[in-house]
């Protein structure tokens, strides 16, 4: 029987680990390699469904932390499930809210090791009574109404069992770049625990699980992280936490980490996709990124176009006739000019945010279906040339 879940290569770049592919899902197939809009509360802000599907979107990143506390998990299983209930009815990714719960914290946080007593996390500022993490889980306070909450690995794979998502990522400890390497293994080990745990709670085989990577800015930690998760009977490999300050340090974990993964399941760098790392990210063999950057920007009026930005608040478009992007397809820039973007802004018409999110979501779906046209051709050196060059 055929999988719910596959991955095949079409192409791969011979100059370096780019490839295109198609993940199969119950949903769909996603052509990669893909972007992924970030839909955190089951709704990519300012866009509907069929804005998406026009955009060419695939695949939709929603966040199971968030679900979970509004309106609970339960009530959208109720409701049909995940594509049901925000009316999408391509592949869905959630995030199991490891990130979203460990950044909570303001001050030093109160962990507790597998072997002892408590143990202070004195370099990292993610805790202060609001975020306590143990062998078992994490306890936290919830941003909404201050309730105290619960997260197991367990109960992360039932939250997103429930709510129907194609694919999904188990639950991790995300540390940061104030983390030292000692307390950065210690959290290592436990995500690694974590990662069995979550195989063992599984109730479906018709979603995809991703392991994630971790390890921080340490190497050896990355390899052994990286080693670790491509023994694992999971549809597919995350890799998350601190990538470093820089894209350089990006690339440098990206360099590490790709090579002990397999070449016959998905690669996902979480939390990346500005058109700056896009490129960079995909050459150095991601298959899938999700970034909520693009439209962040675009409610903030920073509109992209090639070779930067152009900021509609400020007044130096305020007559400008030319669209955002000549040539650009999206409904934007086909129907309005930079003057009529800048003046719903300095308005605060809710449109602004509209208008803007489409084109910056054009701009970088189009940026990686270029990339994926390159590698299919065998042209992607041509187009990193290009790209340096211009």
């Amino acid at each position: 029987m055929t999988p719910a879940i596959r991955f095949e290569v079409l192409a791969q770049d011979p100059a370096s680990r780019a490839r295109a592919g198609l993940l199969h899902t119950p949903h769909g197939t996603i052509a990669t390699p893909a972007l992924l809009p970030v839909g955190t509360q089951a709704s990519v802000k300012a866009l509907g469904p069929d804005d998406l599907r026009a955009l060419g979107v695939q695949c939709v990143m929603v966040n199971s932390y968030h679900l979970s506390l509004r309106p609970g998990a339960d009530l959208i299983a109720q409701l049909g499930g995940l594509h049901a209930f925000m009316g999408w009815s391509g592949p869905v990714m959630t995030d199991s809210g490891g990130f979203q719960v460990f950044s909570l914290g303001r001050g030093p946080a109160e962990r507790v090791s597998k072997v002892g007593p408590l143990v202070p996390g004195a370099n990292r500022p993610s805790g202060g009574g609001l975020v306590r993490i143990d062998e078992e889980g994490v306890s936290f306070v919830s941003h909404l109404d201050g309730s105290h909450r619960r997260l197991t690995p367990e109960g992360a794979v039932a939250t997103q069992e429930a709510l129907g998502a194609d694919l999904f990522m188990v639950l991790d400890e995300c540390t940061s770049l104030l983390d030292d390497e000692a307390y950065t293994a210690l959290a290592l080990a436990r995500t690694n625990r974590w990662a069995e745990r979550s195989l063992y709670a599984r109730t479906r085989s018709d979603q995809g699980m991703f392991a994630i990577v971790q390890g921080g800015p340490f190497r050896p930690l990355r390899e052994a992280s990286a080693h670790f998760v491509a023994s694992l009977p999971v549809e597919g490999y995350a890799i998350g936490g601190s990538l470093g300050p820089t894209r350089e340090d990006m690339l440098r974990v990206l360099a590490w980490t790709v090579p002990q993964l397999p070449e016959d399941r998905p690669r996902h760098l979480l939390g990346i996709g500005t058109p700056a790392d896009i490129l960079p990210a995909v050459a150095a063999g991601i298959d899938l990124m999700d970034c909520a950057a693009p439209t962040r920007m675009a409610r903030n009026g920073s509109l992209l176009v090639p070779g930067g930005r152009l900021n509609l608040k400020g007044a130096a478009h305020r007559a400008d006739p030319a669209p955002v992007e000549e040539g650009c397809p999206c409904l934007c820039c086909q129907n309005f000019s930079r003057a009529y973007l800048s003046h719903l802004f300095r308005a605060r018409e809710m449109l602004a945010a509209r208008l803007a999110s489409l084109h910056n979501l054009s701009f970088t779906l189009r940026l990686v279906e270029r990339l994926r046209r390159a590698i299919l051709e065998g042209s992607l050196g041509k187009l990193i040339a290009d790209q340096v060059s211009g």
